[in-house]
């Protein structure tokens, strides 16, 4: 419908456990000469698959925020993402890391959304916050107090960019 502002499709589960086994594939051939483009050893570039300590974590940052059902997906599939050497560095925080900031900044409002939660950052410490919505917001600013601008229209789409950004430099 024109003017009519459709929700995006949930997360699923499946999808990304393929885009980590995806990833996977990707960082080892980025990692194998890094060296030899950069003239540096690459650091720990890493997608870490979840685990039981993990969703424990999970669980706690559920009964302690309403989080946005996609992280709650993403979270039962990855522990956390570091990709410090993809672009200037890209970070999904652990569910326990989301937990603290939540206790220590809360949840953001950008823009009227329902409220978000910060779940990862960039290496020049600009943060990402998934809406309710299931939008991902980008600080403009290394801050939590920054304006927020529109990252990507889904968690799946922040997911594929994050993708085409690793196959960039391979």
């Amino acid at each position: 419908m024109k003017g009519s502002i459709v929700a995006a499709e949930r997360l699923a589960a499946g999808w990304v456990r393929s885009w980590c086994e995806r990833a996977e594939v990707a960082l080892a051939k980025l990692v194998e000469s890094f060296e030899e483009r950069h003239g540096f050893p690459p650091g720990q570039n890493v997608v870490a698959w979840a685990t039981d300590e993990s969703h424990q974590a999970t669980d706690e940052l559920v009964e302690l925020t309403p989080i946005p059902s996609d992280l709650t997906t993403m979270y039962w599939v990855i522990g956390e993402v570091s990709l410090p050497d993809v672009d200037s560095g890209y970070f999904v925080h652990p569910a326990s890391v989301v937990a603290r900031h939540f206790r220590e900044y809360g949840a953001l409002q950008i823009n009227g959304e329902e409220p978000a939660l910060v779940f990862a950052s960039d290496g020049g410490g600009h943060l990402f916050a998934l809406a309710g919505s299931g939008r991902v917001w980008r600080s403009t600013t290394a801050s939590w107090f920054a304006q927020f601008d529109l990252n990507a229209a889904s968690l799946q789409e922040f997911f594929e960019g994050l993708a085409r950004r690793i196959n960039s430099q391979l």
